[in-house]
């Protein structure tokens, strides 16, 4: 009996960190600009801190929300959208926003308009051909689980088949039109990365399964974040005309993603901190095998 409560302790703690790293990220992210803003000033977007000595936090976050994402995938539309946010959010960080000349002082951008500065071209086709062969790998590996039963089949295929998908574009795109990728990755990313969190908000108000419903309350804040989620996406491509004093449009409005993301997770944290069942957790509860030597065997004989 000790046994078996240990063994869900360990389960419940293992998913309440991961729920509370996905939120902490977040938290890396906006500490590391806010500490960098005296030293570069605000900058048209958060994108913009790449090129600035927060890069390594900002980059480390988003590789870390990846991973917790892949351990948090659940089960059904949640799961599919979750391995989709897991392949896309190393991407937002590998492949930088295009800058303008002048834009962020001491960067070097010789080109019309906005691009990503030569400097950093070859960290990209680092970053890319990484990428690549490390999600092709964990592809392998999914495979093999699932002909071994060890992941469900029908999600497990689904993922893996949008698994496939998104690589391929990506090694399509960074190979054959890298010029344009290198243009549009960045931010096409993102608009995706954050409609599939806006998705899984809605799902986990509107359609939860019948273990997960929500509280009323959560409900709504649910279908809060979605929406406004959704309209802050939509809205993003008319920041960038918007600017208000030194504060540009599209880092407000990503400012704004970056907390609503953060409430989803806090949400999500507080909906499940208490809970040990399996079954809750998303996770299919194993029916117990009966040996033809059982109890129950015997006495139908």
């Amino acid at each position: 009996m000790t046994l078996d409560r240990a063994r869900t302790t360990s389960l419940q703690r293992s998913y309440r960190y991961l729920r509370i790293a996905i939120a902490s990220t977040v938290v890396v992210i906006l500490v590391a600009i806010a500490v960098t803003i005296p030293l570069v000033g605000v900058l048209p977007s958060i994108s913009h801190y790449y090129y600035t000595p927060a890069r390594s936090l900002f980059v480390g976050a988003l590789i870390a929300a990846s991973v917790c994402f892949f351990a948090l995938s659940g089960r059904g539309a949640e799961r599919a959208l979750l391995d989709v946010a897991a392949l896309l959010a190393p991407l937002i960080a590998i492949v930088p926003t295009v800058i303008s000349p002048g834009s962020i002082a001491g960067i070097e951008a010789s080109c019309y308009g906005a691009c990503v500065p030569a400097g950093y071209a070859a960290d990209v086709d680092v970053g890319i051909q990484t990428y690549l062969i490390i999600g092709f790998m964990i592809l392998i590996l999914t495979a093999v689980l699932i002909l071994t039963g060890e992941v469900e089949r029908a999600g497990g295929t689904l993922s893996l088949a949008i698994g496939v998908a998104v690589l391929v574009v990506v090694g399509l795109g960074w190979w054959l039109w890298r010029a344009a990728f290198l243009q549009w990755a960045h931010y096409v990313v993102a608009i995706c990365f954050f409609g599939i969190i806006a998705a899984v908000a809605v799902i986990n108000g509107f359609f939860p399964t019948r273990s997960r419903k929500p509280t009323r309350w959560l409900t709504i804040a649910y279908g809060t974040i979605a929406i406004a989620l959704a309209l802050d996406v939509v809205a993003l491509p008319v920041f960038g005309s918007l600017r208000f004093g030194h504060v540009y449009g599209v880092f407000i409005g990503e400012v704004l993603a970056l907390v609503l993301f953060l409430a989803f997770w806090v949400l999500q944290s507080i909906q499940f901190w208490d809970a040990v069942d399996p079954e809750a957790l998303g996770i299919a509860k194993p029916r117990p095998r009966v040996s033809p030597t059982s109890p129950r065997e015997v006495h139908r004989g």
